[in-house]
């Protein structure tokens, strides 16, 4: 059954990802890669086409709902297992769009599908985390320890999830900077997006902690002492980013209603003097309109009439000045 995840009301665009289909396998000299399929190697595909997709069914018995899972945007990190097959689907970041317009990072399912003698890794969307993993990691991972290597994937999503968020924060402390010298909207769309971003990580990592939780207690795998303190660091490091995530958030919409309100108060004060403007033009304009009747008014034909009507209204601006001022609204 398909389920939706919390965060499914925002809309997100799905994203066209190409075709990658690469076999790693562990050697002496570390993780490399091979052309061929080897008992207890590791496959990575990225948005398999129908044949591969096919090739994963036939070939290797992968129960089909496991890859339409793994492909399904909208999944949530979950376990599950099916005719001795097992799925883990985690949930990974990545860099979701460099538009400026649009959601900065975001999450995409990784499906991880253990089988007798392979461990077959599917996702829907390219991210760079397997690249990063095998590069990093090249000397310390065995694809023949299947259940390790599915825990040291885990520990370095957690990580990635860490990475990640301080991009997160280094940007929109450069947007905090440019909003003290200029606040307008486009600064406060752009944390937006940032805000949104945070949801997504704070929805994944927790769904990704419940996922470990019940993979700790479900004995699903069978794990080695070793095994077991990997997963507490897992969960350690995956509790982290979560408190990291919501403290982050949280100081974000903070600093996003402060501004909001900066901008408010600025507005409110560009309208004060306006007000006061029309209210001390008025004076003046009335007068000047009295005196521009056709009718008799006094002084009217006295030569220093002009010089003296632009006297009394210069004093009587001035004096509204002073009443304002004592008034606090200029």
């Amino acid at each position: 059954m398909r389920r939706l995840p919390l965060w499914n009301h925002f809309v997100v665009k799905p994203l066209r990802s190409r075709f990658v289909f690469t076999i790693y396998n562990s050697t002496p000299q570390g993780l490399t890669q091979i052309e061929t399929i080897a008992p207890g190697c590791w496959i990575h595909a990225v948005n398999p086409e129908p044949a591969e997709i096919a090739r994963l069914r036939d070939e290797f018995g992968v129960p089909e709902s496991f890859i339409a899972a793994s492909l399904d945007l909208d999944e949530l990190a979950r376990i599950d297992e099916e005719d001795g097959y097992s799925l883990v689907i985690v949930l990974v970041p990545h860099a979701y769009s460099e538009d400026p317009t649009d959601v900065p990072y975001s999450t995409t399912p990784l499906g991880i599908i253990l089988t007798k003698e392979h461990l077959i890794t599917i996702s829907r969307i390219h991210t760079n985390f397997v690249s990063e993993f095998t590069r990093r990691h090249m000397r310390q991972v065995s694809t023949s320890k299947h259940h390790r290597l599915i825990l040291q994937i885990f520990l370095a999503i957690s990580q990635h999830y860490i990475n990640f968020l301080r991009q997160i924060e280094v940007k929109t402390d450069d947007i905090r900077r440019r909003l003290q010298v200029s606040l307008k909207n486009k600064e406060l769309l752009e944390l937006l997006l940032y805000q949104k971003s945070y949801i997504y990580f704070r929805t994944s990592l927790e769904s990704n902690g419940l996922m470990m939780r019940r993979l700790q207690r479900s004995q699903i795998f069978e794990m080695y002492p070793d095994d077991l303190n990997l997963l507490e660091d897992v969960l350690t490091e995956n509790a982290q980013a979560t408190e990291v995530t919501k403290i982050s958030s949280d100081i974000l919409n903070q600093m996003m209603d402060a501004y909001a309100s900066i901008i408010s108060n600025n507005l409110n004060d560009v309208m004060k003097i306006l007000a006061v403007a029309t209210i001390v033009l008025a004076i003046p304009t009335l007068i000047a309109s009295l005196y521009g009747m056709n009718v008799d008014l006094p002084g009217q034909n006295s030569p220093f009439a002009f010089a003296g009507i632009v006297v009394l209204l210069l004093v009587l601006v001035m004096i509204s000045g002073i009443i304002f001022r004592r008034l606090k609204w200029l």
